[in-house]
């Protein structure tokens, strides 16, 4: 967004004082007009055909090594596009529901219903039936597209759906295109919804998330002006899921970037390493749990992971000791961290180059075309660098809001569109935003605010400790207190004083973990983030949840 030229911004932080508002340090992004006709998968083609590399391979398929070449990927969306007019009978702000794990035909699929304004709102395959129900009553779709296996989720819920894996897609997606069907261009609007992602739910009920092209261009638009110039093209292996917003708009920047993109079905640790080093990935996109794995797991020393250049880490914070870990196993590879939303359509702050990634522990500096405030959580007032508070972002990579929820819309999106985020934060004194944890996961110890990530950081940082998580536990005289679960590694003999030692050496005494149970796993989301209710349901009876 512009800079007011009339008013003093820190050239360090891009905070001023006047307004309270941080402004990027970014160089302006500049965006098409807001009133040209144009789709995000548009936007992003017109960027790849800029593209010294514009027929380099797209897509690879890690299992079967089967490639797909760039002019291969434009004519498969062309022909889709037609199929779903002329077959389907799709049209201009009809919903799509897909239903499917990652595949080198999902982003054919997203850039072909994106390309003619069908609305995309893609789940999680192994999401319950009463789950989908839900999503499906949210999103009102016009067709369900699914495979052979995840179809049978859709059986009982009257929704026309279309399979993936069959011949007859394979059909639609290769056939020719009937130039003289008359069918004419179709117009899509940057305010039109783009897609329908659902929130992650981990805090409250999901919600559908309406992201319009005007919002996905923003995102496309950051990643695509900050890009640092290679000689060739990165070959990324996204372990998120297609259907979660940091792996949808993904599968946008890295057309746009024209980069070659590694697909996995399913995540395994030692899959992924073997595809790292059979297709010389470059970059990885992975979340916490995977940097985990990377460093304690000694599968890790049975491949070449000499091409890998760097790991983005998204969904929750990295702790300091896991960075130097990992720095320590992995010298030649940086390690950044991203920092997004669903509703901020993905990355709203990021490290891009070597210098940013060396600020451990941070998420790097705000995108380009947002801006963003620290707000004191009692008095509602803008903080400056250095203070904690709620992070408040505003832009136009925000979400255009919660389809059919207005109470959420008007606790989410506030005085002039700001969108509170619920996670406490702060920003240095150079920009860099650094996650403390999420509000309404933060532990009330006495009046104390105990933040569980801090205590997960430490808790990864013992040897003998494979996964943990921390929440809270009632406490008649506390009111509530951290307790941790462990996942302890194999022929570990480490007991609950241990641990309560361990931490309390390293924390101030209103943050000592209280109470440990020890379990074979942690709860998680398809992004990576911890199911902190699945815990609590655990040890806690329904009435003190």
């Amino acid at each position: 967004m512009d800079k007011p030229e009339s008013l003093s911004i820190d050239p360090r932080s891009g905070f001023c004082p006047e307004t309270g508002i941080f402004y990027s340090l970014r160089p302006l992004v500049p965006l098409p007009p807001a009133n040209t006709l144009l789709s995000a998968a548009d936007y992003a083609l017109s960027l790849h055909s800029t593209s010294t590399c514009s027929d380099s391979t797209a897509l690879i398929n890690s299992a079967t090594g089967h490639r797909i070449s760039y002019s291969q990927f434009r004519r498969y969306v062309d022909a889709l596009a037609f199929s779903l007019r002329t077959e389907i009978g799709l049209s201009n702000n009809d919903v799509a529901f897909v239903l499917s794990p990652n595949s080198t035909r999902t982003p054919i699929l997203y850039f072909a219903l994106l390309s003619i304004g069908v609305a995309v709102s893609p789940a999680n395959p192994l999401s319950t039936e009463s789950e989908i129900s839900r999503q499906i009553k949210i999103s009102k779709p016009a067709v369900a597209f699914a495979t052979s296996a995840t179809a049978v989720k859709l059986r009982e819920l009257g929704c026309r759906t279309v399979l993936i894996d069959s011949v007859e897609f394979e059909y639609m997606m290769t056939g020719r295109i009937d130039a003289g069907g008359g069918l004419g261009v179709v117009e899509v609007r940057q305010n039109d919804v783009a897609a329908i992602l659902f929130s992650s739910g981990t805090t409250g009920q999901t919600k559908g998330v309406a992201l319009t092209h005007r919002n996905l261009i923003s995102v496309v638009a950051n990643f695509y002006h900050q890009r640092q110039e290679r000689p060739s093209p990165a070959v990324g292996l996204y372990t998120i899921p297609y259907f979660h917003v940091f792996g949808f708009h993904y599968s946008l920047k890295s057309v746009a970037l024209a980069e070659t993109v590694v697909v996995m079905e399913r995540f395994e640790l030692g899959k992924m390493l073997r595809a790292v080093e059979e297709h010389k990935v470059t970059h990885l996109a992975v979340v916490p749990p995977i940097v985990v794995g990377m460093v304690k797991s000694d599968v890790t020393r049975k491949f070449d992971l000499g091409s890998l250049e760097a790991v983005g880490s998204g969904a929750a914070p990295l702790g300091t000791d896991l960075i130097e870990a990992f720095t320590n196993k992995f010298p030649g590879v940086s390690l950044f961290q991203g920092y997004g939303m669903t509703e901020t359509s993905g990355a709203a702050f990021r490290a891009i180059n070597r210098e940013e990634y060396s600020r451990w522990g941070s998420v790097g500096k705000l995108a380009g075309t947002n801006e963003a405030k620290i707000v004191d959580l009692e008095t509602g007032i803008a903080l400056p660098p250095g203070k904690q508070g709620e992070l408040w972002i505003r832009g136009p990579t925000v979400m255009k809001g919660y389809v059919d929820d207005r109470k959420a819309n008007l606790e989410t999106l506030v005085s002039g569109e700001w969108l509170k985020t619920g996670d406490v934060c702060y920003i240095d004194e150079e920009g860099f935003l650094f996650v403390v944890d999420r509000l309404k996961e933060l532990i009330k110890y006495k009046g104390y605010q105990v933040a569980p990530v801090e205590l997960e950081q430490l808790l990864l940082s013992h040897p003998d400790i494979v996964d943990a998580a921390v929440v809270p536990y009632p406490d008649e005289e506390a009111g509530q207190v951290p307790l941790a679960f462990v996942v302890r590694s194999p022929q570990s003999n480490l007991n609950e004083r241990q641990i309560i030692e361990f931490i309390g050496k390293q924390v101030a005494p209103y943050k000592k973990v209280r109470l440990v149970a020890f379990i074979s796993s942690i709860p998680k989301s398809a992004s990576g983030k911890i199911l902190r209710k699945e815990l609590q349901k655990i040890l806690l009876p329904e009435s003190k949840l």
